[in-house]
Parts: structure tokens; sequence; C-alpha cells
């Protein structure tokens, strides 16, 4: 999974981001809820591990503003704060679990991994996908613009669900590699290059407004 940890306590942080990795987690840190509330909203992460109190901007504050904007990412609130109150107001902040500090790590990777599993399940039961005037049947694996069919080889379509499934987020190229061909390594091809380019011959050439933007140095987006 992909993870963010928003925590400002600098050993604390670098303990768990050595876990997590060593786990087979890939981890990105923000030290301060603005940082935080930045990669939230421009990444893609599959769980969000937040402490609650955090420079810049307090974690609930931050998951708010997450849940305010259509982010669902799955949210682990760390906190010293355990009462039933505090517990209380984490979960309707937003927060998805609530982890009380001090903690044993073995406790906070079994629920962050279930979290990703929660997440992974509702992703997967979903059957369609639209953004804007693009629609994706995944059971009859169709897709169409405006109601105009567009045919796609095997790939094409894999690499347009991810695209979609992560709609309005800046995917990297690394996303792309581990996502769409199973890379774990770059092949040192335009393998991307060529398959974003015939992406948009069919879904974007002839419409008046495009879905697929490139992000100069960081990846690619699909949004209206």
């Amino acid at each position: 999974m992909k993870v963010l940890l928003i925590e400002d306590d600098r050993q604390a942080a670098d303990y768990l981001v050595k876990g997590l990795r060593e786990s087979g987690h890939v981890v990105d840190h923000a030290a301060d809820g603005t940082e935080g509330l930045f990669l939230a909203g421009s990444e893609h992460y599959d769980v969000l591990i937040v402490d609650r109190m955090l420079p810049g901007r307090d974690g609930l504050e931050l998951i708010r503003l997450l849940r305010a904007a259509g982010n669902d990412t799955p949210a682990l609130i760390l906190s010293a704060l355990g009462s039933v109150d505090d517990r209380v107001k984490g979960l309707r902040a937003g927060g998805d679990d609530y982890l009380t500090k001090p903690y044993a790590f073995a406790e906070l990777l079994a629920r962050i991994e279930a979290l990703g599993r929660r997440k992974a399940g509702a992703a997967s039961s979903e059957t369609t996908l639209q953004v804007d005037d693009l629609k994706m049947d995944l059971l009859s694996r169709r897709v169409e613009r405006a109601g105009r069919p567009i045919e796609l080889l095997p790939r094409e379509f894999k690499l347009l669900e991810y695209l979609m499934r992560n709609a309005g987020h800046v995917v990297t190229r690394t996303m792309l590699l581990e996502n769409v061909w199973d890379y774990h390594f770059d092949p040192q091809t335009n393998v991307i290059d060529v398959h974003i380019a015939r992406l948009r011959q069919k879904i974007d050439r002839g419409f008046p407004k495009p879905l697929i933007h490139t992000v100069r140095g960081a990846g690619y987006t699909l949004r209206a």
C-alpha cells in the first residue's frame, strides 16, 4: 500500500517510516498539517496516518477539510488523548480509526492493513466509473464518451481504469508502471508515453475539452 504519515515528532516518524517500509509499504512523510493536507490532496494514497496534534493544521481539522473536499482515503488518527470523548471527536471529524499513544507497532500495522482492505473492497464492488461525460462499465468492459463508444485494447482499458479510479489526483510514472504494467523497476522505455498518446487520441480527440492532462515533472491526471 501507499501510505502518507503526517507526524511532527521526527523520532516517532523515522521509526514508523522504517517499520512500514520494512513491512513492504510505500511511505511518504509530512512533518506538519499544512504539508500533509497538500500531499493528501495532490497524491493518491491507500491510507493516511495522522497525528492529532500537529503544527500548521490540527489533525482533526486536516481530516475535516479532506472530507469536505470529497477525499475519502481511510485515515488512522494517532493521539496521546485517549478518553472516550477524544476518540468520538476523532471519528466524527472523519477519521476511520483511532489509536492512542503509546501503541504497539504490530497493532498499528494491523489497523492500517485492515483499513486498506476495507478501501480495496469498496473499490472492487464498483461496476461503473464516470468522469464528466466519460463512462466505463467494468462488467461489460465498455467505454463511451458523450454516448459515443470507444474501443480500447486491454492495456489501454487498464490504464484508463487506473486514471479514472484516481480522477483528480496526479499519478506518477512509477505508480503507472507498478499498477498498470506490474513493473517494480524502470524499464527505460517510452511505453507510458505511447499508451497515454493512444488514449488521448481515443478519449479526447474530437471533443471540446480534454480529460487527460500532463502535469509537468510529476505525471498525469484525468479530470474535467
